[in-house]
């Protein structure tokens, strides 16, 4: 990628987000364990001499996770699994299982079985630590009366569709018996301690995963609501008569603490740190950015342009793509695609997933008047690119990616956008 000195300025700044969210670094700071004193943000729980103590991991840091707490609970950690979408064989003691994403398959129902068994039998004697991240709900799989291959369908429909996570996570809420608090029930009446890696805007914790630790205040009817909004309660073989009731008995809730281990915010801040000494007034304008990805990379750069030089905006959040196209592409190169027309001289936007994966290989896109350039010797038009849902093959040919490979992290989008 051809530089300047604005792009390495934007670069800088991102950076600095990626690394304050590094799972292994936010858990070591969070989580300590000495003499059968689990301390968690100062609140501490003792474990019984004779209990066990369990990890079970679910999602984008389950495997970085696992790895900072086998540290920490050392000798005295009896076990545990962790799902996530590689199998991490350095594990020692927590066995680590592979799923698919981002539409579960039968792997996905096997490991999520695995879990479901480790949790199985335990006593008020015992304490589970469990990891909850970003991807697991589609890791998270355990239907009861139909296929993952139906739920997959289903959940690309909803994609397509433009449904919000809320919307999409209280439906996969019904649609299993392993989230919206199931892994709680497993695991009463054991103590469990929840570490939560918020991928939500807003931090709406029991989101989080669809939320498999805690007491579900959705329902049936509201995720049926779901499915006909967006036309799909009775037209296909999955139907509202497939939703599952969650647990509501408060009983299995009663020995679980939650625990925000990090969110957007976190990443924004440090960004917004080293904006700053960059000579840049930053400022952290949304951590629930919404929208359709298009629109709101059009209205990001029109925002920008109304400021003095020198300013930059920081945004976390999840935007919408509706799919009319063919092409390949997530969310932040849909929106960096539709808001380079609008780039000037003096802009520069950036938008990219926290977990490194933007429905593809690619994290995200940056967009300036570089890209302009790239496009125009290549006689590429956006505008064609963006009919088709084709953010990904429009800036690998123009080469303004962004590619981090997969981070271990995950606390929704992050964007920026600067005026020089």
């Amino acid at each position: 990628m051809r530089g300047s000195h604005l792009r390495a300025q934007a670069l800088d700044i991102v950076s600095a987000g990626l690394a304050a969210i590094k799972t292994r670094q936010v858990v070591k700071e969070r989580v300590q364990f000495a003499g059968d004193i689990l301390t968690i943000d100062k609140q501490t729980f003792r474990l019984d001499s004779a209990g066990r103590l369990l990890v079970v991991a679910i999602g984008k840091c389950a495997n970085e996770a696992s790895r900072a707490l086998e540290e920490i609970l050392g000798e005295r950690l009896d076990g545990g699994i962790a799902i996530d979408l590689y199998c991490d064989e350095s594990l020692r003691k927590i066995k680590s299982c592979q799923g698919d994403h981002p539409f579960p398959t039968e792997r996905n129902i096997d490991a999520t079985g695995q879990l479901i068994a480790t949790l199985n039998g335990l006593s008020d004697r015992d304490l589970v630590v469990a990891v909850i991240s970003g991807g697991g709900s589609t890791l998270l799989c355990q239907p009861n009366n139909f296929t993952c291959v139906e739920e997959a369908e289903l959940l690309q429909h909803l994609f397509k569709e433009g449904a919000t996570i809320g919307e999409i996570n209280t439906v996969r809420k019904h649609l299993s018996l392993a989230r919206g608090g199931h892994l709680a029930r497993y695991a009463y009446p054991a103590m469990v301690v929840g570490l939560i890696f918020s991928d939500i805007p807003g931090n709406d914790l029991s989101l989080v995963a669809s939320g498999p630790t805690f007491l579900d205040t959705s329902t049936k009817s509201e995720a049926a609501e779901v499915l006909n909004r967006y036309h799909k309660g009775q037209t296909n073989q999955l139907s509202t008569d497939n939703l599952l009731e969650t647990p509501k008995e408060k009983k299995y809730f009663s020995r679980v603490n939650n625990f925000l281990a990090v969110s957007n915010l976190t990443a924004l801040r440090a960004m917004a740190a080293v904006a700053e000494t960059n000579n840049f007034s930053a400022t952290i304008c949304d951590l629930c950015l919404a929208g359709e990805a298009r629109i709101v990379g059009q209205n990001l750069v029109a925002q920008i342009m109304q400021q003095p030089p020198r300013t930059a905006f920081l945004y976390g959040g999840e935007t919408t793509v509706k799919i009319s196209g063919a092409g390949q592409g997530g969310r932040n190169q849909e929106l960096a695609l539709a808001a380079l027309p609008a780039i000037l001289e003096n802009t520069l936007l950036i938008s990219l997933a926290s977990d490194g994966q933007d429905n593809s290989d690619h994290a995200g896109a940056i967009c300036d008047i570089i890209t302009k350039r790239n496009a125009e010797k290549l006689n590429l038009k956006s505008e064609l690119f963006l009919a088709e849902n084709n953010s990904y093959e429009f800036f690998r040919q123009t080469s303004d990616y962004l590619s981090t490979g997969p981070t271990g992290a995950n606390v929704s989008d992050l964007l920026l956008v600067l005026k020089k």
